[in-house]
């Protein structure tokens, strides 16, 4: 028993400071830019893309779903499902809150998607679809972040997941949602910029 809860602290730690890997900060840096000084200063997939590009937006976003990806797999392969979600999220508590960094990190929506696509590969694909239709029609990233959240614990059922799978991302869901406080302040107040504004 001892030996397994340590063998579980090891693998926790190991996705944590996976999820700590800055994607944002080391492409921007590629071209000479600091990204915690651009925009917002967070450092995720939206606010690349603002600063250099939907091609740099997407690179960043699937470096940092790769995160959540490999932390899910290590657990699934080391134990089960249950130990895939433990690693998966504290692969986004490192995305969202680096020691190295004194904790200013992203807000964990890419990171998590990589947990869906290992979990539920099909949901993330619809997900994914719904994700780009809101952004076509609103033109801001955000809104189908904040949306799409709240509609995921559903999307889980109706794939037949169990109860505590559904329980787990509406956990994780609250967290991310919570992350994007800002976000839904200046969408009320209708300060929020589209994708090719400034800021994140």
């Amino acid at each position: 028993m001892f030996a397994t809860t340590i063998a579980v602290v090891v693998m926790f730690l190991f996705s944590y400071f996976l999820g700590t890997f800055p994607s944002a900060i080391m492409v921007a840096k590629s071209k000479g830019l600091d990204i915690m000084q651009i925009g917002s200063g967070n450092p995720g997939a939206s606010n690349i893309a603002r600063a250099m590009g939907w091609k740099y937006g997407a690179a960043v976003f699937i470096m940092d779903a790769g995160k959540g990806s490999i932390a899910t797999l290590i657990g699934i392969s080391v134990s089960d499902r249950r130990l895939g979600y433990v690693c998966g999220a504290a692969a986004i508590l490192g995305h969202m809150f680096p020691v190295q960094r004194k904790f200013k990190g992203g807000k964990g929506v890419a990171t998590g998607a990589g947990i869906i696509f290992v979990m539920y590969f099909f949901v993330m694909l619809l997900l994914a679809v719904m994700w780009v239709v809101s952004l076509k029609l609103t033109k801001k990233a955000s809104i189908g972040s904040i949306v799409l959240l709240p509609l995921l614990p559903i999307l889980f059922a109706v794939a037949g997941a169990p109860a505590w799978e559904i329980w787990t991302t509406i956990g994780l869901g609250v967290i991310i949602e919570i992350r994007h406080t800002t976000n839904i302040k200046r969408l009320l107040s209708g300060s929020e910029p589209p994708l090719g504004g400034a800021s994140s």
